[in-house]
């Protein structure tokens, strides 16, 4: 029988994580970061976070991370109050491509769209 344990943990740490960043954090290098996946290793015991920023420049992207890595204490004991599990994960926090990714093949069609007509 499959255990789908590790994939509701990974959707409860989402929705707690995002909270937190809205109502907890207070540093203005993560206020604009969303969470758009949270991948949990089998055991528990790790966390890997992606999230995106809305800021273009790789000097911005590496505030937010320096701003995420800064707040992980404070984001784990935050859930570790919040989730009812033995142990509360070790947090990794990485910037999700995949939305840069998406837009870039965006602008593609995009541009072939343009040029047909």
């Amino acid at each position: 029988m499959a255990n789908y344990r590790d994939r509701r943990v990974a959707q409860e740490i989402l929705r707690e994580v995002n909270d937190i960043l809205q109502k907890k954090v207070r540093d203005p290098r993560v206020e604009n970061v969303t969470i758009t996946e949270v991948r949990v290793t089998g055991d528990l015991q790790q966390a890997t976070i992606y999230y995106s920023s809305l800021g273009d420049k790789a000097s911005e992207k590496e505030k937010v991370q320096q701003g995420l890595e800064k707040a992980s204490g404070l984001i784990r004991r935050e859930l570790g109050h919040r989730l009812q599990i033995y142990k509360t994960p070790e947090l990794l926090f990485e910037l999700d491509s995949s939305v840069a990714y998406g837009n870039h093949i965006d602008d593609l069609i995009r541009g072939l769209n343009k040029n047909d007509y």
